[in-house]
Formats: structure tokens, C-alpha cells, sequence
């Protein structure tokens, strides 16, 4: 149950004022806002191309292998290849922040419990 008189920031209210959390916000944003747009981007021309550029997209690139099945595998590639992009940033850019911020937060509450983000 949630208590509305519970504080909005949890048990550390110090963490959104540190300036590592800034940094660490800062960067999830500045990775996740640009792919996830030009994914997007992607996407809708994709999309756009099979609606409204049929002969285009029925364009024959090898066999019977056209432009919009090859369109339609880059879509896979492109979601991988991004899934692995964000897992390489994360643990070069933002795991030590979250890492540092975690330890210091477990002693500051006295080491009593263990964050891991879920709390029972």
C-alpha cells in the first residue's frame, strides 16, 4: 500500500540533488533521445514507403528478394543493433553512476537493506 504522506523521492531525498544523479539522467537522455528518434525516423519511412512508394518498394534486388523485404529485415537489424548499442553505453556510461550512487545510498541507510531496485 502507498502512502501519500511517504516523501515523493523514497528513502533518499539527497539523490536528485547529487550532481552524479544529474549526470547520470543527462546521459540516459542524451543516448536514448537521438536513437529512439531516428529509429522512429526509420520506421515511418519505412512504413510511408510500403504505402505510398509501392513500385519502389517491389523493386527487385537480387532473385526475388525486393527493396521492401529488405527494408523489413534492416527494421530486426536496426532493433538489435540498437539493443546492443544501449547495452554498451550502459555499461560504459551509466553503470558506474548508478554503481556509485547505489553504494553510497546503501551506506547511508546503514547498509540495512540491499538496493536492487525492488523493495518487498
Amino acid at each position: 500500500m502507498i502512502d501519500p504522506a511517504a516523501p515523493s523521492r523514497g528513502d533518499t531525498p539527497w539523490i536528485g540533488d547529487d550532481p552524479r544523479f544529474t549526470e547520470l539522467r543527462a546521459s540516459y537522455r542524451r543516448f536514448v533521445f537521438p536513437v529512439t528518434a531516428a529509429f522512429l525516423l526509420w520506421f515511418l519511412t519505412y512504413v510511408l514507403c510500403s504505402a505510398y512508394a509501392r513500385g519502389f518498394m517491389a523493386t527487385k534486388v537480387v532473385g526475388n528478394i525486393n527493396v521492401a523485404l529488405v527494408f523489413g529485415l534492416l527494421q530486426f537489424v536496426s532493433t538489435f543493433g540498437i539493443a546492443l548499442a544501449y547495452g554498451r553505453f550502459a555499461a560504459r556510461r551509466l553503470d558506474p553512476l548508478a554503481g556509485a550512487l547505489r553504494e553510497e545510498a546503501a551506506a547511508r541507510s546503514g547498509g540495512e537493506q540491499e538496493l536492487t531496485g525492488s523493495q518487498a
